[in-house]
């Protein structure tokens, strides 16, 4: 499986089967997080075997069983923390699709104060990815309509719309879809909306739309 196939097969799971995530998965699951880690400035980490997390009445609400792994999003504060987790976060979903293991994206329906991950000074836990093996590939979420999701001045080049066609397919909390992006001559500008996560959200659809559009076509502004 590559990255485009991932990104088109990926949904969002939130029932796991009883299943550890064999140590040869886990040691690439943590190369990729050390690997994001380095280039962000990020302190993301992996929780395995840990039910703790997910074992509350905000699990339950959420509609979350049996999670015993997580991704913790931990990062210094500033301003731009929320889009480099969301950015990030999606790079390690999709490595995980492709590695077998199924994700979702959890905001609130979790104990924080449960959570088994390290936070230091200066540092906060924004939310975290559950992962492991679904009971089931989830399924597709519903989209608005493109002209609703971005700005081109004069035609659309291929390009940009298959950039579109890889962000409408990005998880977003309660699949809000409060983007937008403009197209400008040959410069890209990527905005949230509004919404609770939604800075959170602009770095997971970005990463999606690099990917569809090719890296070499993202001029951002």
């Amino acid at each position: 499986m590559d990255i485009y196939e991932a990104i088109n097969n990926r949904h969002s799971v939130r029932s796991y089967l009883d299943k550890r995530i064999p140590d040869e998965i886990v040691a690439e699951l943590l190369l990729e997080i050390k690997k994001c880690n380095e280039e962000s400035g990020l302190n993301l980490q992996l929780v395995t075997n840990e039910p703790k997390a997910f074992s509350g009445v905000l699990a339950h609400y959420g509609k979350f069983v049996n999670v015993k792994n997580y991704i913790a999003l931990v990062g210094k504060k500033d301003k731009d923390l929320d889009e480099k987790l969301g950015y990030y976060g999606e790079r390690i979903v999709l490595k995980s699709f492709m590695m077998g293991l199924d994700t979702c994206w959890v905001g609130a329906t979790y104990s924080k104060s449960k959570c088994a991950c390290e936070v230091n000074p200066g540092e906060i836990l924004r939310g975290v990815i559950s992962i492991g093996y679904g009971e089931n590939k989830g399924k597709p979420h519903k989209n608005k309509p493109l002209e609703k999701l971005c700005k081109v001045e004069g035609p659309m080049p291929d390009w940009f719309l298959s950039g579109m066609k890889a962000a409408m397919l990005a998880p977003t909390a309660v699949n809000q879809q409060k983007f937008l992006f403009t197209l400008k001559g040959n410069t890209i500008k990527a905005e949230e909306t509004g919404g609770f996560y939604s800075k959170m959200d602009l770095g997971i659809v970005k990463y999606h739309f690099e990917i569809g559009a090719g890296m070499d076509n993202c001029k951002w502004i």
